[in-house]
Formats: structure tokens, C-alpha cells, sequence
């Protein structure tokens, strides 16, 4: 009987998370947390969403943006070839 590792078990490491997983990911986190931050504390969070949005736009148009670049300097690999 061969012991298969889990399906989960390598998915700790960068290099099995594309970038753009993870940069949906993180726009997901961001666009979230400034909702909650701009109902709870100051209306001016919602600048957060926008930004995240001109991200987005600017990674659809480039196929990169800054927070790519951060993301492959700590080893995470892009799947999307532009």
C-alpha cells in the first residue's frame, strides 16, 4: 500500500499557488476589510476598493501590476502566460 500524500499537503508552498490566485484572493481580502473599516470607523476606507479596482484594471490591460510583482519576488508562480 503506496502512501499518497494529501491533496492539501503541498499547498503551504508558494510555488503551487498561482499568482493570480492569490492576487484575487488578496483583492478579495482588501476590497472586504475596507467595507467593513469605511461602515465601522471612516467612509474614506472605500479609497481602498477604488484602489483595488485600478489594480485590477491595470492588471486586465498590462497582464501585471505591483502587487504581481511582489507576489513572484516571493516565489509564487504565474500560470498565465500574456
Amino acid at each position: 500500500m503506496s502512501s499518497r500524500p494529501s491533496p492539501l499537503s503541498d499547498i503551504s508552498s508558494p510555488q503551487h499557488r498561482p499568482v493570480e490566485r492569490v492576487l484575487f484572493a488578496l483583492a478579495g481580502t482588501v476590497t472586504l476589510l475596507s467595507v467593513v473599516l469605511a461602515a465601522t470607523l471612516s467612509p474614506w476606507f472605500l479609497l481602498l476598493a477604488v484602489l483595488v479596482g485600478v489594480n485590477q484594471w491595470v492588471y486586465a490591460w498590462l497582464g501585471t501590476c505591483p502587487a504581481a510583482f511582489a507576489l513572484q519576488r516571493l516565489g509564487f508562480s504565474a500560470s498565465c502566460r500574456w
